[in-house]
């Protein structure tokens, strides 16, 4: 339960802040106009050990021995070089991942054999919780709080409950019109291919490593470019609790080369991606155009964020706040388009302003920061590439807008109001620290105009009324709709969107069902005593 409730805990946590945001300076971070970004970067308190691809249970050099470095967000600085896989090693990776499956013991394992592994795994990441946040934080530039806090107790939840359900996975005995015998089985898929995004990288190597494993298969796992620290070292962690070698072989690389070889290679029997939506069309496309291998895909996203007259308009405005601002704004589900009714949106607006002027933004390993810095240089620029548009198509600038300092990559909390649907950005992911807040006068209007976007992942909702909540998360066309609260996810919620945010959904029972094969099995029964 209290891993469940992380994030509404740091939400909860995040208004408090607000209130007491000027004891929170005096520790050194600063409001977004001044920043703390310019002081001396803290040291990170870990060392980076794993660099190499993970193949065949060795960390292993590439085939071509390159290497790229993966810099640090705060200053743009080199953290490490880490091996650069392509075709040739996802090669290996795959061969290595397809001798374990047919040969090796991990699906014959019983699925209570392979729990306990799992279990193994999650206390392995317990321990060793605060190095692993600390690494996240140093790759990602996100709050370390929120890494050690939030993000790396929901990978091991994640991970338990995969582990419960690896020896609960079962077919079924089904009725036939005649003597027959049919048995439904669920089998491992095989080989699975997982393409894994920046901006939550363990979480969503939690999200794809932990039912393909439950359910007995066999992993080559492309880690995001910007990103690749922290999985190499859980993956070692999962060896060390009992992993057989070659079930998961962890690749870093480019898209490319590394995630192009992945995605269209013959020997895949799965693929699972997040990331964009441009993205996804093409690896959808590869996988589709070598063996037709069954493809997930968890995408982009514009979720609207819907405030009624009647909201209590602090609660709305700290809520709509932690929708989009959350993670530096680099959330696919981000509430990004605020729809706010015209009876309240003057002092919406007004609240909102005060409240991102209020966003501690600083070095991410400072106490008491909101907001680091973004991924890196070219993040950076399209997001300021998107307030400029802003600016240009005649939104209003209410705050921020500019970068901070200049190291790093800081953006200052920014937010626009009178928005209209057809500027950019209403339409495009922006993927940052952009507010954009839009008028509505009743619920047909809002309800259509959420709806006019080509993506379809997440919605919110707040609102005191019952009846109008009930029409509208029907109405909403998304694959998550929170009312009165946002971001609270669960091992057991199924999340994936509508539209072109993807198909498939992660986490939940629904997502064992991305690998297994279905298989029915009848036998003729001769003088049955039942049918």
């Amino acid at each position: 339960m209290a891993v469940r409730l992380g994030l509404v805990s740091l939400f909860k946590r995040s208004l408090s802040a607000s209130s007491r945001v000027g004891s929170a300076l005096g520790a050194g971070t600063q409001r977004f106009g001044t920043v703390a970004a310019v002081e001396e970067p803290i040291s990170p308190p870990v060392e980076v050990n794993y660099t190499k691809l993970l193949i065949n249970g060795q960390f292993v050099d590439s085939a071509s021995g390159k290497t790229f470095p993966t810099l640090d967000p705060r200053t743009g600085e080199v953290i490490a070089h880490v091996a650069e896989g392509d075709e040739e090693d996802v090669n290996r990776a795959v061969s290595a991942a397809r001798k374990a499956f047919d040969e090796g013991p991990w699906p014959r394992m019983t699925g209570y054999e392979r729990s306990r592994v799992l279990n193994r795994f999650a206390d392995l990441i317990e321990k060793h919780n605060d190095e692993i946040a600390a690494l996240e934080t140093w790759d990602n530039g996100k709050p370390y709080e929120q890494s050690a806090q939030v993000e790396i107790p929901m990978v091991t939840r994640l991970i338990r409950y995969y582990a419960g359900w690896a020896d609960k996975i079962h077919g079924l005995i089904v009725p036939a019109d005649g003597p027959h015998h049919v048995q439904v089985l669920h089998e491992p898929i095989g080989v699975a291919g997982q393409i894994i995004p920046w901006n939550f990288p363990l979480l969503m190597f939690a999200w794809k490593v932990g039912p393909a494993l439950a359910c007995g298969n066999t992993i080559v796992l492309k880690t995001a470019e910007q990103t690749p620290l922290s999985a190499l070292f859980v993956a070692q962690l999962l060896h060390e609790a009992g992993l057989p070698d070659g079930v998961l072989n962890v690749i870093s690389g480019f898209g490319p080369t590394a995630g192009a070889a992945l995605a269209s290679h013959m020997d895949v029997d799965k693929l699972a991606f997040t990331g964009s939506t441009q993205t996804g069309k093409i690896v959808l496309e590869l996988a589709t155009k070598s063996n037709l291998k069954s493809v997930t895909l968890e995408l982009g996203g514009k979720s609207p964020m819907i405030i009624l007259d009647d909201a209590d308009i602090d609660q709305a405005v700290e809520l709509a706040h932690f929708a989009l601002f959350f993670n530096q704004g680099q959330c696919c589900c981000a509430g990004s388009r605020t729809f706010v009714h015209e009876r309240v949106y003057d002092e919406f607006v007004e609240k909102a302003k005060a409240r991102a002027l209020k966003r501690v933004v600083g070095d991410p390993f400072k106490k008491g920061v909101e907001q680091g810095p973004q991924i890196d240089e070219e993040q950076f620029k399209k997001i300021l590439k998107y307030i400029q548009s802003g600016k240009d198509n005649g939104a209003t600038l209410v705050s921020g807008g500019d970068r901070i300092g200049d190291k790093g990559y800081y953006i200052q909390p920014t937010i626009f109001s009178n928005v209209k649907d057809e500027m950019e950005i209403a339409r495009e992911e922006i993927f940052g620290p952009v507010q954009s807040i839009l008028k509505f006068n009743d619920l047909d209007e809002v309800i259509r105009r959420a709806n006019a976007t080509r993506y379809g992942l997440a919605a919110g909702v707040f609102t005191s009324n019952l009846e109008k909540a009930n029409t509208l998360m029907r109405a909403l066309r998304a694959g998550t709709v929170w009312i009165n609260c946002y971001d609270v996810f669960d091992a057991a919620i199924p999340f994936g969107g509508f539209k072109m945010s993807g198909h498939g959904r992660e986490k939940g029972i629904d997502s064992l069902k991305n690998y297994l094969q279905v298989k029915a099995v009848v036998t003729p029964i001769k003088n049955p005593a039942w049918l």
